[in-house]
């Protein structure tokens, strides 16, 4: 059988005119229908709410546990695959004259803030502090909860849920959206990737459900980050003199709620409606300079050989059990309080919460990497995306878990670290390690991971409403209407305000978990999808068939 040329052409119905012009009409609306109803559920009934999202959560933790573990296994060695073939590796993403727009440097820093940004602010000192008090070693009986030979089990358990495995579920949904725009033409939109599976019935219903899927798995995902952002952005202006916007438990009350995500989605939905070169692009300016100055501030004064360590030897640690982390599935016996029950609670706690965060995440970070990637080659793309972006990630737990660790095991910190609600550890270690020298001090840098945390607030939500209305819009990355962008803007903060208040963080989790779990699915399509595409594209090669299809002028050096 003759080889044919790919299939490059895959229309989506727009409407001409009117309030959805330019828009996917059912995408768009049934995208608006499930996000608003479930904002008022968990406004108007709020424990309701809660108790269903509780109860439908453990269903999934008991039935899909194992899926979300080892789907996202498949995504490495997807990836691995991708990156060791040399002639998928050597494949661009776009013309076979392309260049990268953007320089490695620009490249990484762009990758690291789209992907994690807030979270680094939260967990990178409450996760290593987690596992350090409780982890599977810990359950098992191998190591002692809160002591140093349990310092490196913490690391490399902190490692994996930020490391190698969550960054190819990112480089799958990138590549995946990179690979069939710039190398076929089709739209830049989630069903696009599943070209090699389902052809031209894309243009039609099965198309507009995997959109959809992707919409709603992206306002999730980005819940969750804005849920634990509101939570730290409250307890930060608690720690700068800002009184009454949290209880006595560390949490945010529901005033304290409503003003953080007043501010924070009023800026957002400006920065959106500026654009990305404008807004954006300075907020983005703006992270990675304080970024790099808090960091610098736990590396110079924090427990800087701790961090050494807890770096070097933590990710030897790490990948000697990443075969193991990465397929074990503990199995409940069903009885509270066991061993096995533990291990299996624990592992729906963190590593299953995360993959589907993760996944959740992945269509909008994985088109914002696919936007900036185009002209390099699979093998750049996978590796850049999936090892410096996680060293990065290793840098931030080393040095900042490790000053809050030994501050507590050597520095006399005598739990006020430990103590404090998880978005409030940093803000509690910094206090601890500059007040009784320098209250100002102490004071200023408060005000400095406030500013740090708004903005990687308001960076995120804008970013998460302009990519929604890219998927709405069929792929088209033009300008969109205003009252579009207000919709996702009012949207997205009555889903947080909601899901905090019929049930605090674990609500979002919960949602979050439930939603990511039919968009785990379509990533697994992509997977199958991606390889067949490149068998087929290495056979049309060797047919001197065509395999790029896409028509662009030649590239541009790189630009900073």
């Amino acid at each position: 059988m003759a080889i044919k040329p790919p299939l490059s052409d895959l229309p989506i119905k727009t409407a001409d005119s009117g309030f959805y012009s330019g828009f996917s009409v059912n995408v768009a609306v049934i995208s608006k229908i499930i996000i608003s109803v479930l904002a008022v559920w968990c406004i108007i009934w709020p424990i309701k709410a809660g108790a269903v999202l509780g109860d439908w959560n453990a269903v999934i933790l008991d039935v899909f546990a194992s899926w979300y573990i080892w789907v996202v296994a498949a995504f490495v060695i997807t990836c691995l695959i991708l990156a060791l073939w040399p002639a998928a590796g050597r494949m661009k993403l776009g013309a076979d004259h392309e260049v990268p727009e953007f320089t490695n440097f620009s490249w990484f820093s762009m990758m690291f803030g789209a992907g994690i940004g807030v979270g680094m602010l939260t967990w990178a000192v409450a996760e290593p502090v987690a596992h350090f008090q409780n982890n599977p070693q810990v359950i098992q009986g191998a190591a002692t909860g809160g002591a140093e030979d349990n310092i490196l089990n913490a690391y490399q358990w902190s490692y994996l849920h930020w490391g190698f495995s969550a960054w190819s579920t990112y480089a799958i949904a990138g590549l995946a959206l990179a690979f069939f725009s710039y190398r076929r033409g089709l739209p830049l939109t989630i069903r696009s990737s599943l070209t090699p599976l389902f052809g031209k019935a894309l243009s039609g219903p099965l198309g507009n459900l995997i959109d959809i899927v992707a919409v709603v798995a992206t306002i999730l995902g980005v819940a969750q980050t804005l849920g634990f952002g509101v939570e730290q952005f409250v307890a930060g202006l608690n720690r700068i003199g800002i009184s009454g916007l949290v209880m006595e438990d560390g949490s945010a009350t529901t005033v304290g709620i409503v003003v953080a995500l007043l501010f924070i989605m009023g800026a957002s939905t400006l920065s959106a409606l500026s654009g990305v070169g404008k807004g954006i692009k300075w907020l983005s300016n703006i992270n990675m300079v304080l970024s790099i100055v808090l960091l610098s501030f736990f590396i110079i004064f924090g427990a800087t050989w701790f961090g050494v360590n807890a770096f070097f030897v933590g990710i030897w640690e790490y990948l000697k059990a990443l075969p193991w982390m990465s397929f074990n599935v503990f199995v409940s016996d069903g009885t509270e309080g066991s061993e096995s029950f533990l291990l299996a609670q624990w592992q729906g706690w963190w590593p299953v919460f995360y993959w589907a965060w993760w996944i959740a995440f992945a269509p909008f970070v994985g088109l914002f990497l696919a936007r900036i990637s185009r002209g390099r080659t699979i093998r750049e793309f996978v590796l850049g995306a999936m090892i410096v972006p996680a060293l990065m990630c290793f840098v931030w737990f080393a040095w900042a878990g490790g000053t809050a660790i030994d501050l507590e095991l050597n520095g006399g910190a005598d739990g006020v670290i430990f103590g404090a609600a998880n978005g409030d550890k940093i803000f509690a270690m910094t206090e601890f390690m500059l007040s009784p020298i320098a209250e100002a001090l102490a004071w200023g840098m408060a005000v400095l991971i406030v500013v740090l945390l708004m903005t990687f607030l308001v960076t995120s939500a804008d970013s998460a409403v302009l990519i929604v209305n890219t998927i709405n819009a069929a792929g088209d990355e033009g300008p969109k209407a205003r009252p579009h962008i207000l919709f996702w803007g009012a949207a997205l903060a009555l889903v947080v305000g909601g899901l905090l208040i019929s049930g605090g963080t674990g609500a979002i989790q919960t949602a979050m978990v439930i939603g990511a779990l039919p968009f785990s699915i379509v990533m697994a399509l992509m997977c199958i999808s991606l390889l067949k595409a490149v068998f087929n594209d290495t056979r049309r090669d060797a047919a001197g068939v065509t395999a790029v299809t896409v028509d662009t002028p030649i590239g541009t050096a790189p630009a900073e």
